[in-house]
């Protein structure tokens, strides 16, 4: 099997990848953190829900990653593939979270 050249790229897009989801963690922690404070609109099953999503994310994260490894991914597309399925859970989650309070439709 040829090896592929990595090219800056390579490097790049899980680095952007890990501080978006990072500072979307961040902002789902703060609003869910002022939503059991009272400061910010919650849904009732926002509690149980935070805790199932996790092991969810968990699982299809550890799923992409044997499916990358199996297929003789490198690196950073097997840590492509572990960060999606967290990220698009965190973002979906700043968006509903945002819309709570803020009324907004999109």
């Amino acid at each position: 099997m040829a090896r592929k050249t990595l090219t800056p790229l390579d490097f790049i897009q899980p680095t952007i990848l890990m501080s978006q989801l990072m500072v979307e963690a961040n902002m789902v922690i703060a609003m869910r953190l002022w939503g059991m404070a009272g400061g910010w609109k919650m849904s009732q099953g926002e509690h149980s829900r935070m805790v199932h999503e996790k092991a969810r994310a968990v699982q299809e994260s550890g799923l992409a990653v044997a499916r990358a490894v199996g297929a003789g991914h490198g690196p950073g597309e097997v840590a492509m593939a572990a960060m999606k399925p967290v990220r698009r859970r965190t973002k979906a989650n700043v968006r509903r979270l945002s819309r709570a309070v803020t009324g907004a439709k999109g």
